[in-house]
């Protein structure tokens, strides 16, 4: 099956559809916005028919009633379906004409039915008028006439889908559908119509694809906290279960009833079908009372229901199986596709699109066994939510008005709702004429609704919806909180206990919904009062992906009576066992397969259904919990981390405090921003030091903001008693295993960077613990999902032995090897010097002198890195596995564990030539910047914040502060980055930009070019003697063609600024760089780099006059010279001096161009405060800088 094409087909046929209605409403003088008067009896000049007229105000009242755009969407998609429903009828030649609507017999977009037309037999066609309009050559007249007479002579078979047609659709009718182009001609032609004869997937992938664009709508809003409609809902939640999942649901509920009473049907092909695990003697004799029960079942007294049946394909699956039953008992296929229609399938959904499609493809499953089977006492037992809607219920009365009230939020609730049956209602309902307050139709499908809401089933199987307690509407929310207080965090886990409450008593529940049931703590009440009352009977437990959805599912299937010590059958699909969208084998052994009774879930704290889990890890949670020995804690949600976060090196470090140990010190340090554990990636031991947060003035600017908002400050800012407080943590959300590091004193901690406190003398033990393959495995237990919950974490049982001091220093050792690590690289703010610097064999203080001037080579600096990374990582492994080993002779886990840690899981990093070689010029960068100093380990200058008044006078106290003050004429003193001068005494072996401004050019144009200056800096560094020998070694690493300086100022260039956006970046919070490239585009008519920490409000002005006009001059300059050169070139001089000439007219242009847009801001005098952050201030230049990839 074509998916791609299905997909492209559908999504691109809503579009067109909408427009196709919306134009033909336009026509008719009904719009959006227009008066749109009911009466109107012309349009556009022309009158109307009665039956247009009639049309129109139909068209208008349900405009009025719904909304011009919900009108046009209802009308696109009761076209979308009729379509494809005579598409596939057409292809699998049920229609009763045997003739095809939309193509020829060769599968051509040529239909027959014009071609043929003539001949043509169809119910209620008007031959006469088919000759007249064919005389005329009213081709497209004619085409509209027959499908709407087609879908007119099909509504007494499917009166579900062909609803006849005359009222306003009818009206908004799509033209010109015979064109090449058109929606028709698109669904025969990109369609393979083989595709056709599946009708389960043909539809559900058509109807799963048409919504994508309105659910990814739905989706959008709920980023921007607009809750989920009643309308949005089908959109939000609709999502089409494959093949084969479903063929698993219906054997092992629905097939598994049968068997246990019948035996399992000698024709039956049930492929997914798992055999029941051997049972103990006990479990055996109440099977045996069940099973009674079920040899007494015939086939038509089974009932099963898809209470959420979106576009059928459970329901359609359960026909086939049913059958197999069916002929088992000696019934004909035509009689038992007769009585499966009548007497077993129940369905009902929330969407009527929905409803329709399924309707459809039920019908179209039983004309499969029956061919007359079209007929109106052969209907199913199928019902939707939403045309029970728009009930005037104050004017009805008595019992009538009772039962209709129950129905006000129908389309809201779905198959949630509970509906009971008020006394003298079947009277009211035989006494019941249609009034203005509820038409008969919508009587009818109410009491559909009732008549399948209050009975029960052998089976209730289905794919429910999913949709967490954040997107759920008011009126959604407050229902299920008050009707389904344990499942409440999501729908899906609602339907799961609707579904046993749809179930007879011994019957079956199986329900396909999110794993997170099994796991989280939100839903431990529900789970356990699920394990407690109910017997798995199966789960299939499935990967992120298997459903193409990305999250874990599973299939897990409920049988409505507790059997204490019933073994289930439980297996487990990996994405990597799927191919062409079902499994390579089934089950796969070796995935986890398990027969357990579900009361050893019991055992583990929570009850989570760990049902791979071996009798030895069950045992060990038998021991203390870690809970009992630490605190653990979540920290603050800040409610704003655009406002109140940033990267540590955003900021102005004169006002970081690096040193609080708690809340009184951080207050009176008066500093405003403060290391902030926010968790990150999967990194052991130490790191992911990143973030900084505003607690300026004890985080009164935070605790102002939260105070005003829903939950509060003591809600949202919690655990403040243990900010700053020495710790270790995790990641709350981690796509592989979890990691624990060493926090020291000075950090606050979030939401996401869960932290454990007061482990006094176990400190280093737990760590150690924890980042043991033990924790690991017993984590897979408590929280196998990408969230590893405080809760679920503080369950890990614990076993402390003699070897702690052993184990303590093993740990110590973990955490200086991973923190040396973090701070060889400059996004520390504990990084001091270069690695390749550091190891040159040269004084440390770096005086340097002509007597003694270093000459080294970066070849032997990289030498000893590389065997300096390689010792880290091999004793941090070897750490790691001993750890592993200790742990798992402690846990007694000898024959399940092995201590050996994959080389991918030590998170320390190895040399990396290419890496190691950018940062040593990113270095260089900071040098020549300031930030660095040869003459200073560690970060040198980083800025102050924007000019800022006082009336401290300079009195000599801060002398470091007053180089950087002005004194005002009142006695004030400004300070800050506008008024300052970098400290040359920090500098003097290798002196700074004075300007703060570093062009970047494809050739030396300019005495500060970048390229010169690395040069220099290298030089400086490392010798003059290796000077060759080292800038070949750095153009080597980075690759490229040229000599060496050309590779150079190629990357610098071309790839540098790349290169520091992504160093300058952490995952969630995109690329914050601290150099900013100034940039006039493609033909590198101008580039310069600036220090942001460095920036002073007249440098666009400086950078105008003393580069920009300077760089245009000289274009000037080398075009005059070139002109005279090619005219007195030779040939093939000429070609490559008109290149050049080229070349040079374009940069110029671009540079001309560019000079403007740099006049413009430089006059405006723009200050920036460092506070803001990158994202903030780099927007203010938007215009003339580099744009961020």
């Amino acid at each position: 099956m074509n998916k791609n094409a299905i997909k492209n087909f559908a999504v691109s046929a809503r579009i067109l559809l909408i427009q196709a209605v919306t134009q033909k409403a336009f026509e008719y003088e009904v719009t959006e916005d227009g008066k749109n008067d009911p009466s109107q009896a012309a349009v556009n000049g022309q009158s109307l028919t009665p039956s247009e007229q009639s049309q129109r105000a139909q068209l208008i009242a349900q405009i009025q009633a719904k909304g011009f755009a919900s009108t046009m969407e209802e009308a696109a998609y009761t076209w979308f379906n009729r379509f494809i429903a005579l598409r596939f009828m057409e292809v699998n030649n049920y229609l009763p004409s045997h003739t095809r609507i939309f193509s020829d017999e060769d599968g051509n977009f040529k239909p027959e039915v014009l071609t043929d037309a003539v001949n043509l037999e169809i119910d209620g066609l008007d031959k006469e008028l088919v000759l007249e309009l064919l005389e005329q050559q009213k081709n497209e007249q004619l085409y509209q006439y027959i499908v709407i007479t087609q879908c007119n002579a099909l509504n007494e078979g499917l009166p579900k889908m062909f609803e006849r047609i005359g009222g306003w659709t009818e009206l908004l009718f799509p033209k010109n559908l015979l064109r090449e182009d058109s929606v028709i001609a698109h669904m025969v032609k990109d369609i393979p119509e083989s595709d056709w004869n599946d009708q389960v997937q043909i539809i559900g992938w058509l109807y799963q694809y048409y919504n994508s664009e309105p659910k990814d709508k739905v989706f959008a809003n709920l980023k921007k906290n607009i809750k989920i409609s009643a309308a949005d809902i089908p959109a939000a939640t609709q999502l089409f279960t494959p093949d084969w999942i479903v063929r698993y649901m219906v054997e092992n509920s629905l097939g598994r009833l049968w068997t246990e009473g019948h035996g399992k049907p000698e024709n039956a092909n049930w492929k997914y079908y798992l055999e029941e695990a051997e049972q103990e003697d006990s479990v055996k004799s109440e099977l045996e009372k069940l099973r009674a029960a079920y040899r007494e079942i015939q086939p038509e007294q089974i009932k099963i229901i898809d209470p959420c049946m979106g576009s059928g394909h459970i329901l359609v699956y359960a026909f086939d199986v049913l059958m197999d039953i069916y002929t088992a008992c000696g019934w004909s296929e035509r009689d038992a596709a007769k009585s499966i229609l009548r007497n077993n399938l129940y369905g009902l959904d929330i969407d009527r699109r929905a409803y329709q499609l399924a309707y459809f493809a039920v019908m179209m499953k039983a004309r499969q066994y029956n061919r007359r089977i079209l007929s109106a006492e052969n209907q199913p037992n199928l019902a939707n939510f939403a045309d029970v809607m728009h009930v005037d219920t104050p004017l009805l009365s008595g019992s009538l008005r009772k039962f209709a009230e129950q129905f006000q939020f129908a389309d809201t609730y779905g198959s949630l709702m509970t509906v009971t049956v008020p006394a003298g209602l079947d009277e009211a309902v035989s006494a019941f004429l249609p009034t203005f307050g509820m038409q008969a139709e919508q009587l009818e499908m109410m009491m559909r609704v009732a008549r399948i809401l209050t009975q029960k089933y052998d089976v209730v199987c289905t794919n429910p919806p999913y949709m967490g307690g954040s997107g759920m509407n008011t009126t959604l929310s407050t229902y299920v909180k008050k009707n389904f207080p344990d499942s409440k965090s999501d729908l899906f886990a609602c339907f799961i206990e609707k579904g046993i409450h749809l179930s007879k008593a011994g019957g079956y529940n199986c329900m396909v919904t999110m794993q997170s049931w099994m796991f989280l703590s939100s839903f431990e009440k529900m789970r356990e009062k699920m394990l407690a009352q109910y017997t798995i009977t199966n789960l299939m437990h499935m990967e992120n992906m298997v459903m193409g959805i990305a999250f874990g599912t599973a299939v897990s299937i409920f049988r409505k009576n507790f059997l204490r010590g019933y073994k289930g059958t439980y297996n487990q699909i990996k994405l990597q066992d799927v191919e062409n969208g079902e499994p390579t084998i089934f089950p796969v052994m070796s995935n986890r397969f398990a027969q357990v009774s579900s009361t050893n879930f019991s055992k583990i704290p929570g009850s989570p259904v760990a049902y791979w889990v071996s009798e030895k890890i069950l045992n060990i949670f038998t021991n203390k919990s870690i809970e009992n020995y630490v605190l653990f804690r979540q920290g603050m949600a800040t409610s704003d981390n655009n406002r109140f976060l940033r990267l540590w090196y955003e900021v102005s470090q004169i006002k970081m405090c690096y040193t609080a140990i708690d809340l009184d010190s951080a207050k009176t340090s008066l500093m405003k921003w403060f290391p902030y554990n926010k968790g990150g990636i999967y990194r052991k031991w130490y790191g992911n030091q990143e973030y900084v947060v505003n607690w300026e003035n004890d985080g009164k600017e935070m605790k102002d903001f939260t105070s005003t908002l829903t939950q509060g400050m003591n809600v949202r800012l919690k655990s403040r008693e243990y900010y700053f407080k020495e710790c270790y943590s995790w990641s709350k959300i981690s796509s592989g295993s979890i990691a624990f590091r060493f926090y020291p004193t000075g950090f606050a901690f979030d939401v996401a960077g869960c932290c454990v406190f007061n482990a006094g003398n176990n400190f280093y033990y737990f760590l150690g613990l924890s980042n043991s393959i033990i924790t690991a495995k017993l984590a897979e237990v408590l929280s196998p999902t990408m969230n590893y919950e405080l809760d679920h974490l503080k369950k890990i049982p614990i076993i402390i032995t003699d070897k702690k001091e052993y184990i303590d220093n093993i740990v110590k050792e973990c955490i200086d090897l991973s923190k040396a690590d973090w701070d060889s690289f400059e996004t520390s703010w504990d990084f001091k010097l270069h690695p390749l610097v550091e190891n040159q064999q040269y004084a440390a203080t770096y005086h340097f002198d002509e007597q003694n001037s270093p000459a080294h080579h970066i070849s032997a600096a990289y030498q000893m890195w590389v065997a300096t990374t390689e010792r880290r990582f091999q004793q941090l492994k070897t750490n790691e596995e001993e750890l592993n080993r200790i742990f798992i002779d402690i846990y007694g886990l000898q024959g399940e564990l092995t201590p050996e840690v994959e080389d991918k899981d030590v998170t320390v990093r190895k040399a990396d030539l290419g890496r190691d070689i950018r940062s040593l010029i990113s270095y260089a960068v900071g040098c020549m910047f300031g930030r660095y100093s040869l003459d200073k380990p560690g970060l040198v200058f980083a800025g102050y914040s924007k000019i800022e008044q006082t009336t401290k006078t300079l009195d000599g106290e801060d002398p470091e502060l007053e180089k950087f003050a002005k004194q005002n004429a009142d006695g004030s003193v400004s300070y800050g980055s506008y008024y300052h001068e970098v400290n040359q005494d920090n500098y003097k072996s290798f002196s700074i930009d004075t300007d703060n401004i570093i062009p970047i050019c494809d050739d030396d144009y300019f005495d500060d070019d970048i390229t010169g200056r690395f040069v220099k800096w290298v030089e400086t560094v490392y010798g003059k003697e290796t000077l060759e020998e080292n800038l070949k070694f750095i153009a080597d690493a980075l690759g490229g063609k040229g000599t060496p300086r050309e590779v150079i100022r190629s990357y610098f260039l071309n790839d540098f600024y790349a290169d520091h956006c992504s160093t300058y970046s952490v995952t969630g919070s995109g690329k914050r760089p601290i150099y900013w490239l100034f940039d006039s585009g493609k033909k590198n008519g101008f580039k310069a780099l600036i220090y942001m920490h460095r920036y002073q409000s007249d440098l666009l002005a400086r950078m105008r006059t003393d580069y920009v006009h300077e760089q245009q001059e000289r274009y000037r300059t080398q075009l005059t010279h070139l002109a005279d050169a090619i005219e007195h070139a030779g040939a093939a001089e000429r070609v490559k001096l008109t290149k050049q000439q080229k070349k040079h007219q374009e940069q110029a242009l671009e540079i001309q161009k560019y000079e403007e847009k740099i006049h413009h801001l430089a006059d405006q005098n723009i200050q920036i405060d460092l506070d803001d952050g990158v994202k903030h201030n780099y927007e203010l230049f938007a215009d003339v800088l580099a744009k961020i990839k």
